[in-house]
């Protein structure tokens, strides 16, 4: 119990320590989580002659159920983050890559794996199966961590969650096959694909029916809030075994239904379980990954060779470009895009976790190639990871479809001073968007050419409409600071707590009939302006000025040439990163950093641009439900 207790608190450690990492240096967390497995397992066994810590040893048998059920949780979490509304313009490809690219990549795989990689043709199938999938929990991260247009986004996190189950259904179809004909040597695949469809189609429907039970069941009030989440994971685990009972991995099928079929029912009493089931979802990335990379042998390895070096070029450079162009081809989506799905395809959890299940099998099969499947589905993760990890955003930047990598500002409520403001930040090329319910009040941001979205910020299908990953920080400064403070406390979740700000002195804890800091953001301003303040300045004559420093020009030169009314609220970064001056918080200003303060008329400012009036918009279209 102790050293199982010991090797759970080490997979901690090191796995939310690589995600920790991968955030603050901005490689790719999949990337350093293997590296940190890998050195924790046969790494320190190479060089000290006992790894860290062996997983098998420790957990035995209750390893590969631990792993699956894993797997299977982080399925549904994908597929609650899949939203019809998103095919509207990725529907077409995402259709063609399940449809088509499912077989073509498929028998692709397979031909490679034979020729190249001298496998066993047994072996080279079932293999060939298992690589049609991609990953959500490699595909995920990586777009978190780029800026790709919405469109190819969309498909690479459709395919990576609808193609996860297909490919284990492929193996397992591949494997009873094979099975099969051990026993009765002129058996046929209509002996056994059948079976197979027909628990898949099962088990779907297990995870519809399961799904339709919690939408009823949650608004209804038949389940207490505090029991919600217990009752959601314990009845994933229980469809996903259940699934399994009738045909082996058909409970990957059941969950994915399930989660697809949740997220799209509207159920409002899932918004509150949104953060836990994403910190889950984080956990069980990081601690899968660190299990599987340090439980590999360093025996495993060994037949690894230049054939099989051969094997991951082939399955880099005309597998999957191969699977995407003919997949797409004739297809709406622009070349570019299929140019950028036909590199980005990393692989992850659920090839290796299929790929060690199945070469235990195949083992016993009699096929000796099955051996070697556990280090090369290492090989392949590795090697997808490290090419498309650290290539994705100049590969977006080449073909043109990146994203506005400088950071956003959501600008909530629409008011004299929230144009002015965003019209400001707009002049100093920082992308952002006001967003308000009323047309009316929106007609200012209309005129000026400021981007805006016309709609309920709170509402679920603004999720659905407005992409709230190019933006960095969120500023709610309508005229109700109770309102204000639903919307930072909503928010706060996706963007981060320490990045939702409003107007308004943050009360003391012990103020009872304020709002408590826990509830609202972070008050703008050291000074803590509230709404009337701004408003009554602004009528006065107030605006925005910036002034940049440099070597030359420090802070407190700026400081000397500010005037005492002077308030400043943010400063910018030359990477586009904003940070806020705020009543808790000030920020270390320092060369090449830009300062925007909110200051009387009629100052004097060294290096300080005129009035954001005079600066030109660039009429962006509107945004609407």
């Amino acid at each position: 119990m102790q050293e199982q207790a010991l090797v759970i608190a080490l997979v901690g450690v090191l796995g939310i320590g690589a995600q920790w990492l991968a955030w603050r240096t901005g490689w790719p967390a999949i990337v350093l989580m293997l590296a940190a497995g890998f050195l924790a397992g046969p790494g320190a066994e190479f060089a000290f002659g006992s790894s860290l810590f062996d997983p098998e040893h420790a957990f035995g048998d209750l390893l590969e159920p631990m792993v699956a059920i894993g797997v299977a949780l982080i399925l549904f979490e994908g597929g609650l983050s899949l939203n019809y509304k998103e095919l509207r313009h990725a529907g077409d490809g995402v259709l063609r890559l399940v449809i088509l690219g499912v077989p073509i990549g498929w028998f692709l795989g397979a031909m490679s794996a034979h020729h190249i990689a001298l496998l066993d043709w047994p072996v080279a199938v079932l293999f060939g199966g298992i690589l049609v999938v991609t990953g959500p929990t490699v595909v995920m991260p990586l777009l978190r961590q780029s800026s790709v247009q919405p469109r190819p986004a969309a498909i690479l996190k459709w395919e990576a969650i609808v193609n996860d189950p297909i490919g284990a259904l492929c193996a397992v179809i591949a494997f009873e096959y094979f099975r099969k004909l051990t026993e009765i040597p002129d058996a046929t695949l209509m002996q056994v694909v059948p079976p197979m469809i027909i628990g898949a189609i099962i088990a779907g429907l297990i995870g519809y029916a399961a799904a339709r039970a919690i939408a009823w069941a949650f608004p209804r009030g038949a389940v207490p809030e505090y029991l919600k989440v217990p009752v959601l994971l314990a009845t994933v685990i229980a469809v996903f075994v259940l699934s399994n009972q009738i045909e082996h991995e058909a409970g990957l099928v059941a969950v994915t239904v399930m989660g697809i079929a949740l997220a799209n029912m509207n159920v409002s009493s899932l918004r509150s379980i949104h953060p836990f089931k994403q910190n889950i979802a984080v956990i069980l990335v990081s601690g899968i990954f660190i299990l599987l990379s340090a439980s590999l042998d360093i025996a495993e390895l060994k037949p690894l060779n230049w054939y099989i070096v051969a094997f991951l070029f082939a399955l880099l450079f005309f597998v999957r470009p191969a699977t995407i162009l003919l997949s797409l081809a004739f297809s709406t989506v622009p070349w570019n895009e299929r140019l950028f799905l036909a590199w980005i395809a990393p692989r992850g959890i659920v090839l290796v976790a299929i790929s060690g299940l199945f070469a235990l099998r195949l083992t016993e099969l009699g096929y000796a190639d099955g051996s070697i499947l556990i280090g090369l589905s290492f090989a392949v993760v590795v090697a997808t990871i490290m090419a498309h990890g650290f290539t994705v955003d100049l590969v977006a930047r080449w073909l043109k479809i990146k994203g506005d990598t400088r950071p956003g500002l959501l600008i909530v409520g629409s008011t004299p001073w929230s144009i002015q403001l965003a019209e400001h930040m707009h002049s100093l090329k920082t992308p952002v968007m006001v967003v308000d319910s009323s047309w009316q009040r929106l007609a200012p941001a209309r005129k000026k050419g400021l981007p805006f979205y016309h709609g309920e910020i709170l509402n679920e299908a603004t999720e659905h409409n407005l992409d709230l990953a190019p933006y960095q920080s969120l500023v709610a400064v309508t005229d109700n600071e109770a309102y204000n403070a639903l919307v930072c406390n909503e928010f706060a979740h996706e963007i981060g707590r320490d990045s939702v700000y409003q107007l308004g002195a943050s009360a003391h804890e012990d103020d009872k009939k304020a709002i408590p800091p826990s509830l609202r953001g972070r008050a703008l301003f050291e000074s803590g302006f509230g709404v009337a303040d701004v408003g009554e300045r602004q009528q006065n004559g107030w605006i925005f000025r910036k002034t940049t420093l440099s070597d030359e020009f420090s802070f407190e030169d700026a400081q000397a040439k500010m005037p005492a009314d002077a308030h400043m609220l943010l400063l910018i970064r030359a990477s586009g990163t904003m940070r806020f001056f705020t009543h808790a918080a000030r920020p270390e200003p320092r060369s090449g950093d830009t300062i925007v303060t909110f200051s009387p008329p009629k100052t004097e400012m060294a290096q300080t641009d005129s009035p954001s009036k005079t600066q030109p918009s660039l009429a962006p279209k509107p945004q609407t439900p």
